[in-house]
């Protein structure tokens, strides 16, 4: 039975016995301290019966830890060698609390979890997350029907600063503001490069979200438009509304302005000073248009 979390020696022993090379295109930056699981386990207060949706197990350090911590897990991970060495080495011990998907977790971005139980159980993601596909995968999970009521990620520092910033932070996008509509931040945890093998060149951190009381959840349509609008980030919005190519109609850019105020911003302000209730509110109004 492997028992995470796994140090240097064990993970390079573990490596050179299915003859695998960490993939620099699959982002492939193994965990190799054991403080840092635990640590990951804490934030998401994981207990027995915990139903964990895991991105990217690799050799399964964290998914191990999961596991006995008494939660099931539904994994995804794309590489074939990483996902034969799991169903051989972590899936015989743990048949009834172990699911895994050897796939793309941009296909599939709550991994093996049925939908029947991702629309009505509640769920948590813990993650040591491909940062390749940081930014498009959690945008993915911002559409399903029921959200992830813990998300504890492993991401870039600068990843974690951009999903986590606020109104006048100029790395606020759209994606901080989709976020923060649905997610409060607690406290996560600074990782330093060390902490992996092989090591990136930049500093990690455990990016720690619990999901609001009444979390909202932008329509599709306001999403295009928050998305094009940020493009001119630098610029007046009432500017960017204008170049943007999405057409929003002129009565509800009307209202949207007369509303801006209330928020403490104006027409003539830039899209990232702008905060989230305001842009809250014009999905309102697009969605009664």
């Amino acid at each position: 039975m492997l028992e995470g979390p796994f140090n240097l020696s064990q993970t390079r022993e573990l490596l050179d016995a299915i003859s695998h090379s960490p993939k620099k295109w699959l982002g492939q930056n193994f965990l190799v301290d054991g403080n840092i699981v635990r640590k990951s386990l804490a934030l998401a207060e994981i207990a027995t019966g915990d139903i964990v949706v895991e991105i990217g197990p690799g050799l399964g350090t964290l998914t191990t830890s999961l596991l006995q911590a008494g939660a099931r897990v539904f994994a995804v991970e794309r590489d074939h060698a990483l996902a034969e060495h799991l169903r051989q080495k972590v899936a015989p011990d743990y048949v009834s609390s172990f699911n895994l998907l050897e796939a793309d977790a941009m296909d599939f971005p709550l991994g093996t979890l049925p939908q029947s139980d991702a629309a009505t159980m509640p769920f948590k993601i813990v993650a040591n997350l491909p940062y390749a596909i940081s930014t498009p995968w959690m945008d993915a999970v911002l559409e399903c029907d029921n959200l992830p009521r813990t998300i504890v990620l492993m991401l870039q520092k600068e990843a974690a600063d951009r999903f986590s910033a606020e109104a006048g932070m100029k790395n606020f996008g759209a994606l901080s503001i989709f976020l923060e509509a649905a997610y409060d931040r607690a406290p996560g945890h600074k990782v330093p490069a060390q902490c992996f093998f092989p090591q990136p060149k930049i500093d990690s951190c455990l990016l720690n979200l619990r999901l609001k009381k009444n979390p909202r959840q932008f329509a599709a349509t306001t999403k295009k438009v928050v998305r094009e609008i940020f493009i001119y980030r630098r610029k007046q919005v009432s500017s960017a509304l204008k170049k943007i190519g999405t057409t929003v109609p002129e009565s509800v850019v009307a209202e949207w302005f007369a509303l801006l105020p209330q928020f403490g911003c104006e027409p003539c302000s830039r899209p990232e000073s702008i905060p989230v209730p305001a842009w809250l509110a014009l999905d309102s109004l697009l969605s009664q248009a």
